[in-house]
């Protein structure tokens, strides 16, 4: 017993020595979360919400980096602690350091598996580590994954010792945009539109145990048209004669049950739907049970709702999107998600989820995540205060000429056999991991022309892996008949200058109104927006004479607008925010009121 409580002791004095060591990096503004970090425990909440089990263990905290010339062999010495989950560029990190394509980052760590957990495998976690990551258990190099946004987990129980600490290595190298891989807003020189980058693990680590049958991801998919919602189970380890027993919820009430052999569909019957939108985001809670030879093996948490997200054409011919079969302009901001001390990563929870709240409180309904792939949590978020999601594809790779004004004409230029195949299987895997959110109603795997490959191929294939919703084939263009939607981009005044009879029509991006604002800014003597005014009253002047011609563009064909932007980003002051998201920038009342007549336009005609 002295021994354990001396243990216990001396892990309590490591942490609090490790924590007192830390502490933001850099003087540039910060948000004020960013006081309510705890480096002992960063990020403590469970990061996949729509897949929850009891057991786990956070891993993030203080590890020991170092930054190497890569090829090099691992290092012998650190060169000190970074507070993972924040990039090694962050100020949140503590380390604040550029990295560049000829460096690496390693990492290192150890911790202990709970006795409660012997005999079972455990599986590691990773949010997100941006790009090529390898990682040693043990010393035993484990798993290899190249992709900056789509989480990944795998099995290190061949690899941990029966006793004793664990170590884990991690080796990350990202040569942000000297190479093809998607990379979203990151460059080696910010300036502009375009930021610092982004290396090494950004997202929670965590491990889990389960059984050797588990399950690994869920799909489902609502159908308010015959009150049913269909449920795939996915898993790589049960067999034909293993089964899933799903059960939808409402409050303390079981509404539905249905059992489904291990590779085939469940649907369960939602009579009387409560359905799922911005002003009503009704969740049903979900639970999944894997059965094998009579036994539960495996036990998760989810949720679902019942929504429908279609386009239709209405009674002068134009193409609407729709929203559970009835005409619904979608109006949201342009969201970048960047954080002035956490860069890629939110400081807290509720850090995360404040984004969204705000900009529902100025009266938009939806939200277009732009070039980047967020947290589960932020996605679960959206889901539950009732938001609308556009999900972008992160840019990478070169790009061809960008024609705005008309359809492309000519050849399209390809990428190499391995941009290509890298591209496809990471939008699948972002696809996958966020299938079941109800708050994403579209994907748009382009932005503009950067990078933009094979358009026609790629809409259709994303089509083919997710029917349910909406494709947007090219934000901004360029643009080809394919797809659900025609968007084009204009700065800084709406307009609408090319229209589509056969797909919806929207503006993706429009606005970039800059305001200043001393004392928030990432670098005081370098700042622009699209247009720029001195104070928040002709800010919000010139964002209500815009709506107002938006307004009228809804009559002539437009489903769907996208205001830029929801913050300021580093030199960018164009947000309705400032970038440490302490001052709303314009009257929000006005803009309030006028969002929400943009909002009602369709669905109170």
């Amino acid at each position: 017993m002295k021994k354990l409580l001396f243990l216990i002791t001396g892990i309590l004095l490591c942490n609090i020595a490790f924590s007192q060591s830390w502490e933001p990096a850099g003087d540039k503004i910060k948000t004020r979360w960013a006081d309510e970090v705890n480096p002992s425990s960063p990020l403590p909440e469970y990061p996949r919400p729509q897949m929850v089990r009891g057991d786990w263990l956070n891993l993030n905290g203080l590890w020991d980096y170092a930054i190497i010339d890569r090829g090099a062999k691992k290092p012998e010495q650190y060169d000190g602690k970074i507070l993972v989950p924040f990039a090694v560029e962050s100020s949140l990190s503590g380390v604040q350091k550029t990295v560049g394509e000829k460096k690496e980052v390693w990492y290192e760590r150890s911790f202990s598996i709970p006795r409660s957990w012997k005999n079972r495998k455990i599986i590691l976690n990773f949010g997100g580590v941006d790009w090529l990551t390898d990682v040693w258990i043990n010393g035993v190099k484990a798993v290899s994954h190249k992709g900056g946004y789509d989480p990944f987990s795998f099995d290190i129980s061949p690899f941990i010792k029966e006793d004793g600490e664990q170590q884990l290595v991690v080796r990350v190298w990202d040569p942000t945009d000297r190479s093809y891989q998607p990379r979203g807003k990151q460059v080696s020189n910010p300036g502009g539109i375009w930021y610092t980058a982004v290396t090494g693990i950004w997202q929670t680590v965590w491990i889990e145990p389960v059984n050797e049958k588990h399950i690994e991801n869920i799909h489902s998919v609502p159908d308010i048209d015959n009150n049913k919602i269909s449920v795939k189970v996915i898993s790589g380890k049960a067999s034909d004669k293993d089964y899933f027993e799903i059960i939808a919820s409402e409050g303390n009430r079981n509404i539905a049950i249905a059992r489904a052999r291990a590779g085939e569909i469940a649907e369960l019957p939602i009579e009387n739907a409560r359905l799922w939108s911005p002003e009503s985001p009704f969740l049903y809670d979900m639970k999944v049970k894997l059965i094998s030879d009579n036994d539960v093996v495996d036990e998760v948490e989810s949720y679902f709702a019942m929504r429908r997200i279609s386009t239709s054409r209405d009674e002068n011919g134009i193409i609407r999107m729709q929203l559970n079969n009835r005409d619904y302009f979608q109006f949201g901001t342009l969201d970048q998600g960047w954080w002035p001390d956490g860069l890629y990563t939110a400081p807290t929870d509720e850090a995360l989820k404040y984004d969204i709240l705000k900009t529902k409180e100025l009266g938009f309904n939806m939200i277009r995540k732009h070039v980047k792939v967020e947290p589960a949590r932020w996605y679960t978020h959206c889901d539950r205060i009732g938001i609308l999601v556009w999900q972008d594809m992160p840019n990478g790779d070169r790009s061809p000429g960008w024609q705005r004004g008309r359809y492309y004409s000519g050849e399209e230029p390809d990428r190499s056999t391995e941009s290509a195949n890298n591209f496809r299987n990471e939008w699948k895997n972002i696809m996958s991991f966020l299938y079941s959110h109800p708050s994403i109603i579209c994907w748009v795997p382009f932005n503009e022309s950067w990078g933009q490959f094979r358009t026609a191929e790629i809409a259709g294939w994303t089509k083919s892996f997710d029917p349910s919703r909406l494709v947007n084939p090219a934000s901004g263009g360029n643009f080809f008949p394919v797809g659900d939607i025609l968007d084009v981009h204009n700065y800084p005044e709406p307009k609408l200058y090319l229209f589509d009879a056969m797909r919806a029509n929207v503006l993706g991006e429009y606005g970039g109104i800059g305001l200043a604002i001393d004392g928030h800014l990432w670098k005081p003597d370098r700042n622009w927006g699209y247009v720029q005014f001195k104070n928040s009253g002709e800010v919000t002047d010139q964002y209500v004479e815009y709506a107002e011609q938006l307004l009228k563009l809804i009559k002539a064909g437009y489903s769907g607008a996208i205001y830029t932007q929801t913050t300021d980003v580093e030199i960018e002051v164009n947000g309705l925010m400032t970038y440490d998201r302490e001052i709303v920038k314009m009257e929000a009342d006005r803009v309030r009121e006028i969002n929400l007549r943009i909002c009602k336009s369709l669905s109170e005609k």
